[in-house]
């Protein structure tokens, strides 16, 4: 199978110096990108600005900066794949305008707007394939299970792998997770606490099975 891996946080300017973006080190997406590869997958990987050794040769690495860089990116590739994972900390808000100087702190706080950043999953869902399949990420500090499941409906998804990032010892800036797997037709599969590199693999393999049992 074709599989189109996401990984890394996205950083939106607010100056020429200054962005916002979020925790996310890009090592869960780049994991599923290696595990992917290591089962026999063909996989492009699109990545965010991260601090990460280049993916094995032959992942095909696309790099990109904004949400809106990485709309793209998927779009562009979203005809050849037959998994899309969704695996990037993709930022829910930008500045409305990127200051065209250095912001100076002597002029004070500044007043910033603030805009919701392209929804990549809702905006591609018309372009979904018969046969195709999306598997997207939550990364949560409360009620998992319940704004997992929300995601899941929300963006049309097939599965959905939910992390709780609220804990030192899994998630963001971690080597370690844990994840539960929720499935469209309302499986559900934990893959506990172990290496990013072994859930990604275990991750791999459960989206393997699915729609084939």
């Amino acid at each position: 199978m074709n599989f189109l891996v996401t990984a890394g946080p996205t950083r939106e300017p607010i100056d020429p110096v200054r962005f916002v973006s979020n925790r996310s080190t890009g090592r869960m997406g780049y994991a599923v990108a290696e595990a992917a590869l290591a089962a026999g997958h063909a996989v492009r990987l699109v990545s965010g600005p991260v601090e990460l050794p280049p993916p094995s040769p032959g992942i095909a690495l696309v790099r990109v900066t904004t949400a809106a860089d990485m709309l793209a990116a998927v779009k562009d590739n979203l005809p050849w794949c037959d998994w899309l994972v969704m695996a990037a900390a993709v930022a829910d808000w930008r500045p409305a305008r990127c200051a065209p100087l250095k912001l100076k702190k002597s002029d004070g706080p500044p007043q910033i707007a603030w805009e919701p950043t392209p929804d990549i999953l809702r905006t591609i869902a018309p372009l979904k394939r018969p046969g195709q399949r999306f598997c997207g990420f939550a990364a949560e500090t409360d009620h998992l299970a319940r704004n997992a499941r929300a995601k899941l409906r929300a963006k049309h998804l097939d599965a959905i792998a939910a992390n709780d990032v609220s804990l030192p010892d899994r998630g963001f800036a971690s080597a370690q997770n844990a994840i539960t797997l929720y499935l469209a037709d309302g499986k559900k599969f934990s893959i506990p606490l172990a290496s990013k590199i072994q859930c990604a693999k275990t991750l791999i393999e459960a989206l393997e099975k699915v729609g084939t049992t």
